[in-house]
């Protein structure tokens, strides 16, 4: 076997498993939202996780194409609007609501950490 087939059969490889940590990383986050006893805000109407995870799947449906990282997913399925352009917040307890986007970055942080 000459080294460009090893090279190739390598980067498919890494490949395969850049994709499939990317897959786990979007489940999980899909259901840490389903899961979350928190509010999931959209244009100033509250959903509960299971709602917000419908339309979040919705979206990342949508936006496939454009998705090539757990960042990416992140980006265009759950952080705003593509209608109003607000951005979806999460409200949980007595905490003041911060952005749907910096709540997935840190669980995203949080789950890797756990990862390693």
């Amino acid at each position: 076997m000459n080294l460009s087939k090893i090279f190739i059969i390598l980067l498919s490889a890494f490949s395969l498993n850049v994709i499939a940590s990317t897959q786990d990383e979007i489940n999980h986050l899909l259901s840490f939202v389903a899961s979350t006893d928190c509010k999931y805000e959209r244009n100033g109407t509250m959903h509960n996780g299971k709602d917000a995870v419908e339309h979040i799947n919705k979206k990342y449906e949508y936006y496939s194409d454009n998705i090539e990282s757990t960042e990416d997913f992140i980006k265009y399925s759950a952080t705003k609007s593509k209608m109003s352009g607000k951005y979806y917040k999460i409200h949980c307890s007595n905490n003041a609501p911060v952005k749907s986007q910096d709540w997935l970055l840190n669980e995203l942080k949080v789950y890797r950490q756990a990862q390693k």
